[in-house]
């Protein structure tokens, strides 16, 4: 009963709507107009803008508006529509049918419309559509889910038919929701050039200022901006709509690349943020996990051993080592005691779950209309499926499956004892047909043999070590036996523990600890997670690239560096350092600095690091640490939590040299490591979908890292380069003449340009070409990079956008503007009459000769710089020039009346019609690209660089292999 007179307040929930979008149709304007004026160049121009209509000024507001318009339009489109596309996405799943009970019977209605409070249906191959508390199932055991019965968000419901939930957290509240974590912007490698253009135009306009003398201040001002206005242009304002639709189209490229596509899974590369493809040509540390990643994750058992006698599995049998298949005691049809018992315990100690469509019908779990067929199990962990299923064949039919024993009353599941990372073990307590307590526990080494009073310890010990050191995965097996004392006193420590309202983890964790104690142990599992194909190859392609491979596992320091032997992460003549075991608490600098002699540099060295040394490392020697680290040339991580794999990465991340990372995972546990690097890789497997959701990239295979990087990631470095770098040359070729007419002019702020070629110079003519460029150049074949991981070091460290080239580029386009301007004034200036009737050239006309050797010149050079030549760049490129010629005849041929001056009347074709112009066009072009051309030929022969010498060598396999062609033929 409520409270009375207005005193109960209800307490308000989030509703189950998801929103990934960023904008809203009311927001959209305001808050779309925000983020992009944030920019340098954009905020730039629209001060311009306002300059131009606040005073008078040599050109008119057009010339900045119109750009600036036409940027923030084509920018507010893209990302309008990418925001729509989000929020399809959004309506799809709050859009979803769901039912839930209400008033006393069940509804259907829409995800969105679930409250907290609501009792939801979900059935088998169903998404829980909001964080559920789990209240039935269908299940004859009344089982399912997880330890407190918590159903998440985005998880699928498997093996149960339905079950029914209560919601108690929603939408934006759900665990989902609150561990997505949105990339924060990077700031991009462009802002630091137009900076530089800044303080550049600065200097311009202050020369141009300090030829007039001196003046009063509100005329220095007015002055000022006027010539801020004139030289404007030197800012490339279409450059960052010209990028973001190279990386939007460009990113498509990856999908649609069948060499990434998985046939078996029938799964595509995705991309998931455009923005960093250019990144991918600048990895120089790749951060692994191994299960799923390196390896299938899936589990086959291979040996055990059991009461100090180790076992293997031959073709579907356990023979003991020493004996082969058909020897005559090779075989288990009569087991002894203790591997009776050891593999009750496999069978028991698990949360393997049966089909439930399996356990239906009077014939058993395994038998439909009277022919047997297999079951079909789920499990949380592929090593504990692997295991029960290799555990079946060898023991009676009564001690299969839990769900199996419980129904034929042959065993009783009592408590189930949950993993956790801190035990590194799970356990179950059962009760035997006899009555008996038994408890069977399995987990790591360490976490089950301090524990074991006895048995053969040593020998199990050892044997663990020889199945680590051929890369399997291992587990030890235990139990223990209670008394009715013992059990009644876990019984009710257990309830206490498990109903506490308070720190219930830390009670549950005491009882659990009190339980599994002198246990008694029964042997130990060898499980096989097999290597992807081609992983060796990849990895020993990272490292011809320059890129130092880190793998950072859960598993113990002999599987892990079996696993790094096999894959050729670590390799034989490696010196490898280690700084394992837990009881290297005597670490000092001396061990740290006995790494640091690497003046052979013959001989490679690995580095092999556990958890808890890495720990210890980092709190005390971290500088010096990870100075050993950057010296190694591979290194091994194991017994890592996964808070520890982002901490390493993160410690690389921001070290002095702050390299680019690149961390590539499969599971939950990996996500915190690939939000963390530059660039974040999931791969498509089997432990669910939370890495690809949180990744930039997701590919189906490691092997198909490669690919990833030596071809898309050079290209897209490549072209992003050149294209921020030819927009900075050719806006430089564009406003220099401009300040150098100033001279000419008195600085009287005459323009040298028309205000319709100011505008449509970075829009229409000399825009296509390059973003062409960007999206199709291949400099190199594909497969010649893919063969030649060694070509990637061309590229690294950021080789062609650092400051080198980008000055090179800039004087590059001063150099061209002189000649630009001065060609044209030596030819022309002297004699100006020089059309057939007499009539002089003006103002205008040489403006435009200027213009047009310009467009031509720059046009020209994005020509020289393209390897891959497709009809499309023919049609952009030429076309460009084209259009050019045409637009001006037209613009120039007729007086349109919407125009207050018509300066340019008759211009363009009283140019063309006269032969000493063209002469000065074809001069002045041939001019600008001889000298560039001479350096292009000379640097290939005197420095040729290894990207240059493939390029050699392929056109003359070409050559060679179109002349034994004809020679067929």
């Amino acid at each position: 009963r409520f409270p009375q007179h207005g005193h109960y307040v209800p307490q308000k929930f989030a509703d189950n709507r998801i929103i990934s979008s960023k904008y809203t149709v009311w927001n959209f304007v305001p808050k779309n107009l925000f983020e992009q004026f944030r920019r340098v160049a954009n905020f730039y121009f629209l001060i311009i803008f306002l300059v131009q209509l606040m005073i008078d000024t040599p050109t008119s507001p057009i010339t900045s508006g119109l750009p600036l318009f036409f940027v923030i339009t084509v920018t507010a489109i893209k990302q309008g529509y990418e925001d729509w596309l989000r929020h399809k996405a959004d309506n799809e799943v709050n859009g979803a049918p769901v039912y839930v009970v209400r008033s006393g019977g069940l509804v259907k209605t829409r995800s969105k419309n679930i409250r907290v409070g609501d009792i939801v249906r979900v059935a088998k191959d169903e998404t829980f559509p909001v964080d559920l508390v789990l209240l039935s199932s269908d299940r004859v055991d009344g089982s399912p889910l997880g330890p407190e019965s918590l159903l998440l968000r985005g998880a699928r419901l498997k093996n149960t038919k339905e079950i029914f939930g209560v919601a108690v957290y929603t939408g934006m509240e759900t665990k989902m929701a609150l561990n997505y974590k949105s990339k924060s912007q990077k700031r991009s490698a462009v802002e630091k050039y137009v900076y530089f253009l800044i303080s550049f135009l600065l200097v311009e306009m202050l020369l141009s200022k300090g030829r007039e003398g001196n003046c009063f201040i509100l005329r220095f001002i007015s002055d000022f901006l006027a010539f801020l206005v004139l030289y404007n242009f030197i800012i490339p304002i279409s450059l960052y709509v010209t990028v973001e639709m190279q990386k939007f189209l460009g990113s498509f490229f990856i999908g649609w690349d069948l060499d990434l596509y998985h046939e078996e899974t029938n799964q595509r590369a995705q991309v998931n943020t455009s923005d960093l493809n250019e990144e991918l040509g600048q990895v120089e540390y790749v951060f692994t996990d191994k299960t799923g990643t390196l390896t299938e994750n899936e589990m086959q058992f291979r040996e055990c051993s059991i009461n100090g006698i180790k076992y293997q599995e031959v073709n579907g049998k356990l023979t003991p080592e020493g004996f082969s298949e058909d020897s005559p005691d090779g075989n288990m049809h009569s087991l002894m005691k203790e591997e009776e018992l050891f593999l009750k315990a496999v069978c028991l100690c698990h949360t393997v779950q049966i089909n439930a469509d399996q356990t239906d019908g009077a014939d058993g779990p395994w038998h439909a209309n009277g022919i047997a067929s297999p079951l079909e199990y789920y499990a949380s962990s592929p090593d504990e499926k692997a295991l029960v299923e290799a555990a079946k064949p060898f023991i009676f039919l009564e001690y299969n499956y839990i769900y199996e024993v419980m129904k034929t009353n042959q065993y009783k599941l009592l408590h189930v004892l949950e993993f956790d990372p801190n035990r590194r073990r799970m356990s179950v307590i059962v009760e035997s047909p006899s009555g008996e307590k038994l408890l069977f526990t399995k987990g790591a080494e360490s976490s089950i043999l301090p524990r074991s009073k006895s048995g053969e310890i040593d020998k199990t010990r050892v044997h663990v070590d020889e199945f680590a050191l051929k890369g399997l995965r291992t587990l030890c097996v235990a139990y223990r036996r209670f008394t009715p004392e013992e059990y009644q006193e876990i019984g009710k420590r257990l309830h206490e523990a498990r109903t506490a309202l308070q720190q219930r983890e830390e009670r549950l964790a005491d009882v659990f600890n009190f339980i599994e104690r002198d246990l008694e142990l029964l042997g130990a599992t060898g499980v096989e997670d097999k290597l992807q194909e081609k992983v060796q190859e990849t990895i020993e392609a990272l490292r011809l690239a320059g890129i130092k491979v880190w793998v950072l596992t859960g598993d113990k320091h002999e599987t892990a560096v079996s696993v790094s032997l096999s894959c050729g992460h670590f390799h034989r003549t490696m010196n490898i350092l280690e700084l394992v075991h837990q009881e290297v608490k005597y670490l000092r600098c001396h061990y740290l600095r006995d790494g640091l002699n690497f003046e052979d540099h013959v001989i490679q060295h690995g580095l092999v690091v556990d958890g808890t040394s890495l720990s210890l490392a980092l709190r005390e020697h971290e500088k010096l640490f990870m100075e050993v680290c950057k010296n190694c040339s591979a290194v091994l991580c194991c017994r890592m939590a996964p808070l520890q794999k982002a901490k390493v990465v993160r410690l690389l991340k921001t070290s002095p040299e702050k390299p680019i990372t690149l961390a590539i995972g499969d599971g939950a546990n990996d996500v915190s490591m690939i939000q963390e690097a530059h660039v974040g890789i999931g791969i498509m497997g089997k432990e669910g979908r939370q890495a690809v959701r949180n990744s930039d990239y997701a590919i189906a295979r490691f092997k198909f890292l490669s690919k990833l990087l030596f071809v898309h990631g050079h290209f897209y470095y490549i072209r992003i380069a050149t294209l921020v770098q030819y927009f900075f040359y050719k806006n430089v070729c564009f406003i220099t003449p401009q300040f150098l007419y100033q001279f000419f002019c008195l600085f009287s702020q005459q323009t040298l340009y028309d205000s319709v070629y100011l505008t449509l110079y970075n829009i229409c003519f000399t825009s296509l070409p390059v973003l062409i460029y960007s999206l199709f150049e291949q400099h190199v074949h594909p497969h010649v990079l893919q063969s030649k991981p060694v070509l990637y070091r061309d590229i690294s460290k950021n080789a062609h956008l650092g400051y080198k080239p980008f000055l090179y580029w800039t004087i590059l386009g001063f150099f061209h503007a002189f000649i630009f301007f001065y060609g044209s004034y030596l030819l022309m200036g002297e004699d100006t009459s020089l059309l057939g009737n007499g009539q002089m050239f003006g103002n205008w006309t040489f403006g435009t000769l200027v213009f047009t050797v310009m467009v031509i010149t720059v046009t020209m050079k994005m020509a020289l710089e393209t390897h891959f030549w497709t009809w499309i760049n023919h049609f952009v490129t030429w076309g460009s020039i084209v259009f050019y010629f045409i637009f001006s005849l037209f613009y120039g041929g007729i007086i349109w009346p919407f125009l207050h001056t018509q300066d340019m009347y008759f211009v363009f074709v009283q140019l063309l019609s006269s032969g000493s112009a063209w002469f000065a066009i074809i001069l002045i072009v041939v001019a600008c690209l001889f000298l560039d051309v001479v350096k292009k030929v000379l640097y290939r022969h005197l420095q040729p660089t290894s990207t240059e010498k493939a390029q050699v060598m392929l056109c003359f396999y070409i050559q060679l292999h179109q002349y034994v062609k004809e020679c067929i033929c």
